[in-house]
């Protein structure tokens, strides 16, 4: 079971970019991945997936914005973040699913994205 770390993190004013890291420790290549957020006080909520075939997907609040990716040779998946809003101030989980079944195996730690009004 691969270990993932994320990076990227931390404080833009809102209309700027981050790009969030999720480094796993082991191959990824055949993993459908995703990027989850917790914001302070509410449920965890899906924000974007990639298959290990490519196709991505989106929740509807950051369609044209963010963009998710995977560099299978670095076995990083990345979250590209543009034109942030205060509301996507969060706590930013990934995850991996290697049975590619829906169900997440590993987690990683979180990292936190605050974009100040």
């Amino acid at each position: 079971q691969v270990q993932l770390v994320e990076s990227g993190g931390g404080l833009v004013p809102a209309g700027g970019s981050l790009r969030l890291s999720c480094t796993a420790s082991g191959r990824i290549s055949g993993y459908n991945m995703g990027w989850y957020l917790r914001a302070p006080g509410k449920e965890r909520e899906f924000v974007a997936r990639i298959r290990w075939i490519g196709a991505t997907y989106y929740t509807d609040s950051v369609k044209g914005r963010f963009t998710i990716s995977k560099d299978n040779a670095k076995n990083t998946l990345y979250l590209q973040m543009n034109s942030l809003k205060p509301e996507d101030t969060a706590t930013y989980y990934c995850n991996a699913d290697p049975r590619r079944d829906g169900i997440p195996e590993t987690w990683g730690q979180g990292t936190q994205v605050t974009a100040s009004s």
